[in-house]
């Protein structure tokens, strides 16, 4: 019975060492190790590498440190976007609202770094990410457009110019498709001097957008329908001359050969 008990113990002792070595081989280094020379590079390149592999919690816990604890690191700035583009990408409501706050302080401290647009241009897209469908709430999406506004005044000839544009265009479809909709349920409603305003001002504060030829449309036929046909006309030729394909180009080219032989 003795030996048995021995050999068991044995066996535990043995399991349980198996398990601290694993434990070791597997755990990460959280900090600088002692008596490296640039622990803040350390640190940094830790972080970065931890951000391309998408291990946000770990990136951060990398940033934080640098921040923190180097105040004079050349690292610091960097480390500091680092945190924000980390929130970023866990993208919970938590950490978009951490995220935004990494990016003002970065243009809070910094406000001459090089990176300067890049914060900006981060900053717009922690609303980017949040904005919602085009028949929901567009807070979202008009913070997202004020950001870029500022990113546009202070930035413009930034190498980011073309990024945030396509981005801009994006946030900027999407209110425009929001108040669009508006106007629809207004037409259907057979509410028209709504309808009409509604597509005019969709018209006057985004001339690009890429919905427009439904947007004329609906707004000739509302002006038709408002006995208003001889202001209908343009939106009509308009929608025929800017557009190739667009599935109201047959109903546009039959309604405003009716209105021209009236």
């Amino acid at each position: 019975m003795t030996d048995r008990r021995a050999r068991l113990f044995g066996l535990v002792l043995a399991v349980a060492a198996v398990a601290v070595v694993a434990s070791a081989c597997g755990a990460r280094q959280t900090t600088a190790p002692a008596g490296t020379a640039q622990p803040d590079r350390f640190l940094f390149e830790r972080g970065s590498e931890a951000i391309k592999q998408r291990k946000w919690a770990d990136a951060r816990t990398y940033f934080q440190q640098i921040v923190d604890g180097y105040p004079q690191s050349p690292h610091r700035p960097d480390a500091k976007l680092g945190l924000g583009d980390a929130y970023l990408g866990e993208d919970s409501t938590e950490s978009l609202v951490s995220a935004a706050n990494e990016f003002r302080e970065f243009l809070q401290f910094f406000p001459t770094s090089a990176r300067a647009d890049y914060a900006q241009y981060k900053l717009a897209m922690t609303h980017v990410v949040q904005m919602r469908a085009a028949d929901r709430d567009q807070t979202e999406t008009r913070a997202a457009l004020a950001e870029f506004d500022v990113f546009f005044a202070k930035f413009p000839n930034s190498p980011l110019m073309p990024e945030v544009k396509q981005q801009w265009r994006m946030a900027r479809d999407r209110l425009s498709e929001a108040s669009f909709r508006v106007g629809l349920t207004y037409y259907r409603t057979r509410w028209y001097v709504g309808a009409i305003d509604r597509f005019r001002e969709v018209l006057r504060d985004d001339p690009a957008y890429g919905g427009r030829d439904a947007v004329y449309y609906y707004l000739a036929e509302s002006l038709v329908r408002s006995d208003k046909k001889a202001e209908a006309v343009p939106y009509f030729d308009r929608l025929l001359v800017e557009f190739d394909t667009s599935e109201y180009l047959d109903e546009a080219r039959e309604r405003l050969q009716e209105l021209k032989t009236q």
